[in-house]
């Protein structure tokens, strides 16, 4: 199948852990009691958060092909379950999926433009992911999301450099190697 081209195991395992958090995550968010102790009441307990979540998480897997693709994908899924739910937890799921992306933006985004279009895509991923966050209360996880992606960010831009680094050198030429 064309569409899994360019998947490597690794990738499905990522999306499987990203899909499981936002089911559970939507799972939560329809089975919790009047009582939850959360920073907002919640707007929502419909069962549609589960699907809606897990396709949110689902773009993860094309992060080689396209990041900036599937920053956007999950961007506008999210981005619509704020009027669809209105206050509910999405940081379980989505801020790890966030971060996921920014290491990704710097592993497969290739030139420095779409490093920046990547970065303001995951900046912008989680702000529509706090604005209204049961959780959090709002924006001011912001706090620790950006830093944390930032890092994340950073890691992937080191190991981009050295499996560049490593592919600019020559194999050694075995057959020319006296015994």
């Amino acid at each position: 199948m064309d569409i899994l081209k360019g998947i490597r195991p690794l990738d499905y395992v990522l999306t499987a852990v990203m899909v499981a958090l936002a089911a559970l995550i939507g799972f939560e968010n329809v089975n919790a009691g009047a009582d939850a102790d959360l920073a907002h009441k919640l707007d929502s307990q419909s069962w549609l958060m589960i699907p809606v979540f897990v396709v949110a998480a689902l773009p993860i897997l094309w992060r080689r092909r396209n990041i900036l693709a599937a920053i956007a994908v999950s961007f506008v899924v999210i981005a619509a379950s704020v009027p669809m739910f209105g206050w509910v937890t999405r940081c379980g799921f989505a801020l790890p999926l966030s971060i996921a992306m920014a290491y990704a933006v710097a592993r497969f985004a290739g030139s420095r433009q779409n490093h920046l279009i990547g970065l303001v895509g995951v900046l912008a991923l989680q702000v529509v992911i706090l604005v209204k966050d049961s959780s959090t209360g709002g924006l001011g996880a912001l706090g620790l999301g950006v830093p944390l992606a930032l890092v994340f960010y950073g890691i992937g831009f080191f190991v981009q450099t050295r499996a560049e680094r490593n592919a600019d050198v020559p194999a050694r030429d075995t057959d020319r190697v006296p015994a």
